[in-house]
């Protein structure tokens, strides 16, 4: 049973400390699935939330219509509910209220034949810590050239 990756949210290491990651299951449509497949996703503007049902829900999770699909197709930017167990629900609606963290969607994957949304509880960056961490990955990346000697 292997991972295959179908889009990874890069700007959330920018913008967010990612804390603790969860895999959640979704609950999508046929035609989702298959664009899926097809290796076609945006998330960059993604975010989920946790309500008072005690149910997560991913919003702005941008899956295109299928190309070959019929007058059955899915709407594209529909919110999706997101499946967890009820204690990590509760773990993850906790440190939303006490610690002020965001629940953001990181990764997007198959694991065997099933969709998976990896989240994680994260914090804010300010805008010198973006610059850091920036630095950080140039220097990184010009000792692993060997520029740097």
């Amino acid at each position: 049973m292997g991972i295959k990756v179908i889009t990874k949210n890069k700007r959330a290491s920018y913008d967010f400390f990612l804390e603790e990651k969860f895999e959640a299951g979704a609950v999508l449509q046929g035609t989702e699935v298959k664009t899926l497949r097809a290796g076609k996703c945006i998330m960059t503007d993604a975010y989920c939330t946790i309500d008072k049902n005690n149910e997560a829900w991913i919003y702005n999770l941008n899956i295109p219509q299928y190309e070959f699909g019929n007058r059955r197709n899915h709407p594209e930017n529909r919110k999706r509910k997101l499946l967890l167990h009820a204690k990590e629900i509760e773990t993850i609606s906790k440190a939303m209220a006490i610690k002020g963290l965001t629940l953001v969607p990181t990764m997007i994957y198959f694991k065997g034949s099933r969709v998976k949304i990896e989240i994680a509880l994260a914090k804010g960056k300010k805008l010198f810590d973006k610059r850091e961490s920036k630095k950080e990955k140039e220097v990184s990346r010009k000792l692993q050239q060997g520029k740097y000697e």
